[in-house]
Protein backbone atom coordinates (compact mmCIF):
# COMPACT_ATOMS: atom_id res chain seq x y z
CA UNK A 1 0.00 0.00 0.00
CA UNK A 2 1.30 3.47 -0.86
CA UNK A 3 2.83 5.56 1.92
CA UNK A 4 0.57 8.60 1.26
CA UNK A 5 -2.53 6.45 1.71
CA UNK A 6 -1.19 5.12 5.00
CA UNK A 7 -0.51 8.67 6.20
CA UNK A 8 -4.01 9.74 5.17
CA UNK A 9 -5.60 6.93 7.16
CA UNK A 10 -3.40 7.65 10.14
CA UNK A 11 -4.37 11.33 10.06
CA UNK A 12 -8.08 10.58 9.76
CA UNK A 13 -7.92 8.08 12.63
CA UNK A 14 -6.12 10.64 14.81
CA UNK A 15 -8.76 13.31 14.12
CA UNK A 16 -11.60 10.90 14.82
CA UNK A 17 -9.95 10.01 18.12
CA UNK A 18 -9.79 13.70 19.07
CA UNK A 19 -13.47 14.15 18.19
CA UNK A 20 -14.37 11.40 20.68
CA UNK A 21 -12.52 12.99 23.60
CA UNK A 22 -15.46 14.17 25.68
CA UNK A 23 -13.16 15.20 28.53
CA UNK A 24 -12.14 18.19 26.41
CA UNK A 25 -15.69 19.57 26.54
CA UNK A 26 -15.53 21.29 29.96
CA UNK A 27 -12.28 23.01 28.98
CA UNK A 28 -13.61 24.04 25.58
CA UNK A 29 -16.94 25.23 26.97
CA UNK A 30 -15.32 27.28 29.72
CA UNK A 31 -12.88 28.93 27.35
CA UNK A 32 -15.62 29.59 24.83
CA UNK A 33 -17.77 31.32 27.45
CA UNK A 34 -14.80 33.44 28.49
CA UNK A 35 -14.16 34.59 24.92
CA UNK A 36 -17.84 35.42 24.36
CA UNK A 37 -18.02 37.31 27.66
CA UNK A 38 -14.92 39.33 26.84
CA UNK A 39 -16.37 40.62 23.57
CA UNK A 40 -19.80 41.21 25.11
CA UNK A 41 -18.25 43.23 27.92
CA UNK A 42 -16.77 45.56 25.33
CA UNK A 43 -20.22 46.54 24.04
CA UNK A 44 -20.22 48.24 20.63
CA UNK A 45 -16.42 48.55 20.67
CA UNK A 46 -16.12 44.87 21.46
CA UNK A 47 -18.34 44.01 18.50
CA UNK A 48 -16.24 46.15 16.17
CA UNK A 49 -13.03 44.52 17.37
CA UNK A 50 -14.62 41.08 17.04
CA UNK A 51 -15.79 41.78 13.48
CA UNK A 52 -12.35 43.13 12.55
CA UNK A 53 -10.70 39.96 13.86
CA UNK A 54 -13.23 37.79 12.06
CA UNK A 55 -12.30 39.54 8.80
CA UNK A 56 -15.73 40.99 8.01
CA UNK A 57 -13.98 43.95 6.35
CA UNK A 58 -11.80 41.60 4.28
CA UNK A 59 -14.52 39.52 2.67
CA UNK A 60 -13.22 36.24 4.10
CA UNK A 61 -11.78 35.10 7.46
CA UNK A 62 -8.66 36.92 8.62
CA UNK A 63 -7.27 33.93 10.53
CA UNK A 64 -5.92 31.93 7.55
CA UNK A 65 -4.17 35.04 6.26
CA UNK A 66 -2.24 35.37 9.51
CA UNK A 67 -1.48 31.67 9.93
CA UNK A 68 0.72 31.84 6.84
CA UNK A 69 3.10 34.19 8.69
CA UNK A 70 4.33 31.84 11.45
CA UNK A 71 4.18 28.74 9.27
CA UNK A 72 6.11 30.42 6.48
CA UNK A 73 8.61 32.14 8.76
CA UNK A 74 9.33 29.01 10.78
CA UNK A 75 9.74 26.95 7.63
CA UNK A 76 12.26 29.50 6.36
CA UNK A 77 14.11 29.34 9.69
CA UNK A 78 14.37 25.56 9.33
CA UNK A 79 15.84 25.90 5.84
CA UNK A 80 18.32 28.49 7.10
CA UNK A 81 19.30 26.19 9.96
CA UNK A 82 20.13 23.46 7.46
CA UNK A 83 22.12 25.89 5.31
CA UNK A 84 24.05 27.21 8.31
CA UNK A 85 25.44 23.75 8.98
CA UNK A 86 27.01 23.65 5.54
CA UNK A 87 27.69 27.31 4.78
CA UNK A 88 28.88 28.67 8.09
CA UNK A 89 27.18 30.97 10.56
CA UNK A 90 26.06 33.71 8.18
CA UNK A 91 22.55 32.18 8.04
CA UNK A 92 22.18 32.05 11.82
CA UNK A 93 21.09 35.65 12.25
CA UNK A 94 18.54 35.33 9.45
CA UNK A 95 17.11 32.19 11.07
CA UNK A 96 16.74 34.05 14.38
CA UNK A 97 14.91 36.92 12.67
CA UNK A 98 12.59 34.47 10.90
CA UNK A 99 11.69 32.85 14.22
CA UNK A 100 10.95 36.27 15.71
CA UNK A 101 8.70 37.18 12.80
CA UNK A 102 6.90 33.88 13.23
CA UNK A 103 6.31 34.54 16.91
CA UNK A 104 4.79 37.94 16.19
CA UNK A 105 2.56 36.43 13.50
CA UNK A 106 1.55 33.63 15.87
CA UNK A 107 0.01 36.17 18.25
CA UNK A 108 -2.26 37.53 15.52
CA UNK A 109 -3.12 34.02 14.32
CA UNK A 110 -4.00 32.95 17.88
CA UNK A 111 -6.29 35.93 18.54
CA UNK A 112 -8.14 35.63 15.24
CA UNK A 113 -8.35 31.86 15.53
CA UNK A 114 -9.89 32.03 18.99
CA UNK A 115 -12.35 34.64 17.75
CA UNK A 116 -13.51 32.29 15.00
CA UNK A 117 -13.43 29.21 17.25
CA UNK A 118 -15.90 30.69 19.76
CA UNK A 119 -18.77 29.87 17.37
CA UNK A 120 -17.97 26.16 16.94
CA UNK A 121 -19.62 23.29 18.81
CA UNK A 122 -19.34 19.58 19.59
CA UNK A 123 -16.61 17.75 17.63
CA UNK A 124 -15.50 20.88 15.79
CA UNK A 125 -14.99 22.67 19.09
CA UNK A 126 -12.83 19.84 20.46
CA UNK A 127 -10.69 19.62 17.32
CA UNK A 128 -10.36 23.41 17.28
CA UNK A 129 -9.26 23.43 20.91
CA UNK A 130 -6.50 20.90 20.25
CA UNK A 131 -5.51 22.84 17.13
CA UNK A 132 -5.06 25.94 19.25
CA UNK A 133 -3.21 24.14 22.04
CA UNK A 134 -0.77 22.67 19.54
CA UNK A 135 -0.15 26.11 18.07
CA UNK A 136 0.51 27.55 21.53
CA UNK A 137 2.90 24.68 22.23
CA UNK A 138 4.71 25.29 18.94
CA UNK A 139 5.04 28.99 19.71
CA UNK A 140 6.44 28.12 23.13
CA UNK A 141 9.01 25.81 21.60
CA UNK A 142 10.08 28.47 19.11
CA UNK A 143 10.34 31.07 21.89
CA UNK A 144 12.57 28.63 23.80
CA UNK A 145 14.57 27.98 20.64
CA UNK A 146 15.15 31.70 20.13
CA UNK A 147 16.25 32.09 23.73
CA UNK A 148 18.75 29.23 23.40
CA UNK A 149 20.13 30.68 20.17
CA UNK A 150 20.62 34.13 21.69
CA UNK A 151 22.59 32.52 24.51
CA UNK A 152 24.83 30.77 22.01
CA UNK A 153 23.33 27.29 22.37
CA UNK A 154 22.55 26.97 18.69
CA UNK A 155 22.48 23.17 18.43
CA UNK A 156 19.80 22.78 21.15
CA UNK A 157 18.03 25.77 19.63
CA UNK A 158 17.87 24.08 16.24
CA UNK A 159 16.62 20.84 17.79
CA UNK A 160 13.90 22.68 19.70
CA UNK A 161 12.84 24.52 16.55
CA UNK A 162 12.65 21.21 14.69
CA UNK A 163 10.28 19.89 17.32
CA UNK A 164 8.27 23.09 17.09
CA UNK A 165 7.91 22.71 13.33
CA UNK A 166 6.68 19.14 13.78
CA UNK A 167 4.03 20.33 16.23
CA UNK A 168 2.88 23.21 14.05
CA UNK A 169 2.54 20.92 11.02
CA UNK A 170 0.35 18.57 13.07
CA UNK A 171 -1.74 21.56 14.08
CA UNK A 172 -1.99 22.68 10.45
CA UNK A 173 -3.42 19.27 9.57
CA UNK A 174 -6.17 19.76 12.14
CA UNK A 175 -6.83 23.25 10.77
CA UNK A 176 -7.19 21.84 7.28
CA UNK A 177 -9.61 19.23 8.58
CA UNK A 178 -11.79 21.94 10.12
CA UNK A 179 -11.89 23.95 6.91
CA UNK A 180 -12.07 21.30 4.19
CA UNK A 181 -13.97 18.54 6.00
CA UNK A 182 -16.05 20.46 8.52
CA UNK A 183 -16.43 23.63 6.44
CA UNK A 184 -15.59 25.97 9.32
CA UNK A 185 -14.77 29.42 7.92
CA UNK A 186 -16.20 28.82 4.44
CA UNK A 187 -19.31 30.25 2.77
CA UNK A 188 -22.38 28.21 3.78
CA UNK A 189 -24.91 30.13 1.69
CA UNK A 190 -25.98 28.73 -1.69
CA UNK A 191 -24.70 30.62 -4.73
CA UNK A 192 -27.14 29.53 -7.42
CA UNK A 193 -28.53 31.37 -10.42
CA UNK A 194 -31.90 31.19 -12.11
CA UNK A 195 -32.53 33.11 -15.29
CA UNK A 196 -36.29 33.00 -14.83
CA UNK A 197 -38.67 34.10 -12.09
CA UNK A 198 -40.13 31.27 -10.00
CA UNK A 199 -43.46 31.53 -8.14
CA UNK A 200 -42.86 30.66 -4.46
CA UNK A 201 -45.80 31.87 -2.35
CA UNK A 202 -49.16 33.65 -2.60
CA UNK A 203 -48.65 37.27 -1.63
CA UNK A 204 -51.51 37.14 0.90
CA UNK A 205 -49.66 34.44 2.88
CA UNK A 206 -46.65 36.65 3.69
CA UNK A 207 -47.26 38.51 6.96
CA UNK A 208 -45.59 41.83 7.68
CA UNK A 209 -42.32 41.52 9.66
CA UNK A 210 -42.57 37.71 9.91
CA UNK A 211 -39.82 35.84 8.01
CA UNK A 212 -41.16 33.01 5.87
CA UNK A 213 -39.06 30.13 4.57
CA UNK A 214 -39.83 28.72 1.12
CA UNK A 215 -38.05 26.13 -1.02
CA UNK A 216 -37.11 27.13 -4.54
CA UNK A 217 -35.64 24.42 -6.75
CA UNK A 218 -33.99 22.74 -3.80
CA UNK A 219 -32.73 25.96 -2.22
CA UNK A 220 -34.19 27.48 0.95
CA UNK A 221 -35.12 31.17 0.63
CA UNK A 222 -36.37 33.50 3.35
CA UNK A 223 -39.04 36.07 2.42
CA UNK A 224 -39.60 39.20 4.47
CA UNK A 225 -42.26 41.88 4.00
CA UNK A 226 -41.33 45.21 5.56
CA UNK A 227 -43.31 48.43 5.08
CA UNK A 228 -45.02 47.00 2.03
CA UNK A 229 -41.78 45.88 0.31
CA UNK A 230 -40.86 42.21 -0.10
CA UNK A 231 -37.25 41.00 0.24
CA UNK A 232 -35.76 37.60 -0.47
CA UNK A 233 -32.42 36.22 0.72
CA UNK A 234 -30.86 32.77 0.94
CA UNK A 235 -32.12 31.21 4.16
CA UNK A 236 -28.85 29.47 5.14
CA UNK A 237 -26.56 31.99 6.83
CA UNK A 238 -23.25 32.34 5.03
CA UNK A 239 -21.41 32.04 8.36
CA UNK A 240 -22.31 28.54 9.56
CA UNK A 241 -25.64 27.81 7.91
CA UNK A 242 -28.05 29.14 10.53
CA UNK A 243 -31.72 29.52 9.42
CA UNK A 244 -32.39 33.22 8.85
CA UNK A 245 -36.11 32.45 8.68
CA UNK A 246 -35.96 31.88 12.46
CA UNK A 247 -34.13 35.16 13.06
CA UNK A 248 -35.23 38.64 14.03
CA UNK A 249 -36.01 41.36 11.52
CA UNK A 250 -36.28 45.13 11.71
CA UNK A 251 -37.02 47.76 9.12
CA UNK A 252 -33.84 47.13 7.13
CA UNK A 253 -32.07 43.96 8.33
CA UNK A 254 -32.33 40.35 9.48
CA UNK A 255 -30.24 38.72 12.22
CA UNK A 256 -29.14 35.08 12.23
CA UNK A 257 -30.46 33.27 15.32
CA UNK A 258 -27.32 31.15 15.73
CA UNK A 259 -24.40 33.57 16.01
CA UNK A 260 -25.92 37.00 15.46
CA UNK A 261 -24.70 37.92 11.97
CA UNK A 262 -26.76 40.88 10.73
CA UNK A 263 -27.51 41.32 7.01
CA UNK A 264 -29.16 44.15 5.09
CA UNK A 265 -32.46 43.06 3.57
CA UNK A 266 -32.00 44.98 0.34
CA UNK A 267 -28.62 43.61 -0.76
CA UNK A 268 -27.39 41.10 1.82
CA UNK A 269 -24.38 43.15 2.87
CA UNK A 270 -22.91 42.48 6.30
CA UNK A 271 -23.96 44.95 8.97
CA UNK A 272 -22.49 42.91 11.85
CA UNK A 273 -20.34 39.77 11.93
CA UNK A 274 -19.26 37.10 12.60
CA UNK A 275 -20.08 36.33 8.97
CA UNK A 276 -17.40 37.44 6.52
CA UNK A 277 -19.52 36.62 3.45
CA UNK A 278 -22.43 38.65 2.13
CA UNK A 279 -25.80 36.92 2.01
CA UNK A 280 -27.14 36.07 -1.47
CA UNK A 281 -30.21 38.08 -2.46
CA UNK A 282 -32.95 37.46 -4.98
CA UNK A 283 -34.96 39.74 -7.21
CA UNK A 284 -38.61 39.81 -6.19
CA UNK A 285 -41.77 40.63 -8.05
CA UNK A 286 -45.48 40.00 -7.53
CA UNK A 287 -47.49 38.74 -10.50
CA UNK A 288 -51.09 37.52 -10.44
CA UNK A 289 -51.04 37.46 -6.65
CA UNK A 290 -47.91 35.25 -6.50
CA UNK A 291 -44.53 36.23 -5.12
CA UNK A 292 -41.84 35.32 -7.65
CA UNK A 293 -38.06 35.30 -7.16
CA UNK A 294 -34.96 34.81 -9.22
CA UNK A 295 -31.25 35.12 -8.50
CA UNK A 296 -30.01 38.68 -8.55
CA UNK A 297 -27.54 39.52 -11.30
CA UNK A 298 -24.65 40.96 -9.27
CA UNK A 299 -22.90 42.18 -12.40
CA UNK A 300 -25.89 44.20 -13.43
Amino acid sequence: MAIPENLHRLGEAAVENVERQDWLEPIAEGLQRAVLAAYQAGGATGRRIRDFLHGTWLGHPLHPVLTDIPLGAWTVSGILDVLSRHAGARHDRAADVAIGIGLVGAVGAAVTGMTDWQHTSAEDRRVGLLHGLLNVSAAGLYALSLGLRLRGARAPGRATAGLGLTVVLASAYLGGHLVYRKRVGVDHAPRLEWEDFVAVLPERDLIESEPRRVDVRGVSVVLVRQVGRIYALADSCAHLGGPLSEGQVDAASIRCPWHGSLFALDDGRILEGPSTFTQPCFEVRVRDGQIEVRARNEAG
